[in-house]
């Protein structure tokens, strides 16, 4: 099912999330609703608070990506295997880990923060344990953009957002652009209390 997608503004993506220590439909369906929506909103990857869910899992798609020219350099538990048999990845509480010396510096966006885009440094390489949705462990070792996708759906995960890594100089060339989300959000927040109410 696609969800709506939570905004700059709304507390759930400043908040740690919780592990999951029940593989069952809930969860299953959780994924569901996070692979849905990321295709719904052509995004990279997506984690649970970004559908307003403060639990540790994220989803991500690397045939999504715009430029498929730049081969998707990773192995999952010690293989490497086709993209379209790995895809979509649902990862169910991730550990990452930096690997090497090497930091890359690219432009990322955010589907909670539409329009907004800014360079942000990254570790270029990273090894993530994590679990599927039936509890199955595994270990993936990935490089270049899968890295940095797996890094910033990760931080997600600890309340982390991608404009929390930018310099006061990178923030300010942005800064009419997120006062502009965090209004919208207001504003739309207050009109889903008046209905509840």
């Amino acid at each position: 099912m696609n969800r709506r997608v939570t905004k700059f503004g709304e507390k759930i993506l400043k908040e740690k999330t919780e592990e999951v220590s029940n593989f069952d439909g809930e969860l299953k369906q959780l994924a569901a609703d996070l692979v849905d929506t990321m295709y719904e909103e052509k995004g990279l990857g997506l984690a649970a608070p970004q559908i307003g869910i403060s639990k540790k899992v994220f989803a991500i798609d690397m045939r999504q990506r715009v430029n498929t020219d730049v081969p998707c350099v990773f192995t999952l538990d010690g293989k490497e295997l086709p993209l379209d048999l790995a895809m979509p990845l649902v990862a169910v509480n991730p550990e990452v880990e930096e690997i090497g010396e090497y930091v890359e510096i690219a432009e990322e966006g955010c589907l909670s923060f539409p329009g907004v885009f800014a360079e942000v440094e990254r570790s270029a390489m990273v090894k993530m344990r994590y679990f599927d949705t039936d509890g199955i462990g595994h270990e993936l070792v990935c490089e270049g953009l899968f890295a940095r996708c797996v890094q910033h759906e990760n931080d997600h995960l600890s309340g982390i957002c991608f404009v929390d890594h930018l310099s006061q100089k990178q923030l300010f060339k942005i800064e009419p652009k997120l006062k502009k989300i965090k209004r919208q959000t207001r504003d739309f927040l207050k009109e889903q209390h008046k209905k509840t109410v």
